[in-house]
């Protein structure tokens, strides 16, 4: 299993800790406190490389340390990833969708219980000829 560790730095403020990341400009957060701010810092780290990775876009290798000027008056933290599992999760989450059907096609599959989103997940496989693809 992948795993990416990239170098993040807390500087405090009046009202917590905000997050970035030198070797990722964008990446980006904020937390209350010492914890939040560490746990915002890995989801935003997992979002950014998971659409950074769905973009094409190629990692910045992670840096060893930062010199002092990046830190400042900051906290430096290392903030490890699994950047396979955060994609099996983003891409295998549920979504919603809305379709449109007769009212008369909605009421016999109400009367019979139908499960819409499991039976439109089935048709659309089958349909677009796609396996499922669920990382475990």
């Amino acid at each position: 299993m992948r795993k990416l560790t990239y170098l993040a730095v807390l500087e405090p403020s009046s009202d917590g800790y905000g997050v970035y990341f030198p070797d990722l400009p964008g990446c980006i957060s904020f937390g209350k406190d010492i914890e939040e701010a560490q746990q915002m810092a890995r989801e935003a780290l997992e979002l950014h490389v998971y659409g950074m990775e769905k973009d094409g876009d190629p990692l910045p290798a992670p840096s060893k340390a930062l010199a002092k000027e990046e830190v400042e008056d900051g906290i430096m933290t290392a903030v490890t990833v699994l950047p396979d599992l955060v994609k099996n999760d983003m891409e295998n989450r549920r979504v919603k969708t809305n379709v449109t059907i007769p009212a008369w096609l909605k009421d016999a599959a109400e009367s019979r219980h139908v499960n819409y989103s499991k039976l439109l997940e089935a048709a659309l496989i089958d349909y677009l000829n796609v396996k499922r693809e669920v990382l475990r």
